[in-house]
């Protein structure tokens, strides 16, 4: 509310405030709480509490059997990106829609050198943090780094069924 707004209006000081979400966090930040978090419960609200089709994509690349990699396993000759968090980075949370791409089935067109030059390209863009997410996530690792991320807490959280479904689609 600006100022101007509480002066002109009924506001009182025991009224709420409207919460703002300021900044949305990294997915690596997401699972970086996950893996520090002490117990089930904990892990999985916070998934809940980050749910985003991104993190829903990561999650399900990594644990659904289903889903197979596109590129090679194993860490690409890449660049990571140094510039200072909140500048010149591309987010896995804008770029999930592009991860098709990467996944056997999704778009099969492509030459697989091309792919390879995308997928490396976006591991560039990215912060260093997600671009190590994304690397476990192709390898299928995610729940090796961040320890009690597991496809019983992703499929919980998500109210998921043993086929990575919504239980209520």
């Amino acid at each position: 509310m600006a100022v101007q707004d509480v002066v002109n209006s009924n506001w009182t000081p025991n009224d709420p405030v409207p919460s703002v979400k300021v900044r949305t966090p990294l997915l690596s930040e997401v699972f970086k709480k996950v893996n520090n978090a002490k117990n089930k419960p904990q892990k999985i609200k916070i998934l809940k509490d980050n749910d985003s089709p991104a993190l829903r994509a990561i999650c399900k690349w990594s644990f659904d059997p289903n889903i197979v990699s596109a590129v090679p396993e194993g860490i690409p000759p890449y660049i990571p990106n140094e510039a200072p968090e909140g500048t010149e980075h591309a987010r896995l949370s804008t770029e999930h829609n592009k991860l098709y791409y990467y996944i056997k089935g999704g778009h099969d067109a492509i030459q697989s050198v091309k792919r390879e030059s995308m997928f490396v390209q976006l591991l560039e863009a990215l912060h260093p943090s997600e671009a190590e997410v994304l690397l476990h996530t192709k390898d299928k690792q995610l729940h090796r780094v961040y320890k009690g991320l597991s496809d019983v807490v992703v499929k919980e959280a998500f109210d998921w069924d043993e086929n990575y479904q919504r239980k209520d689609a």
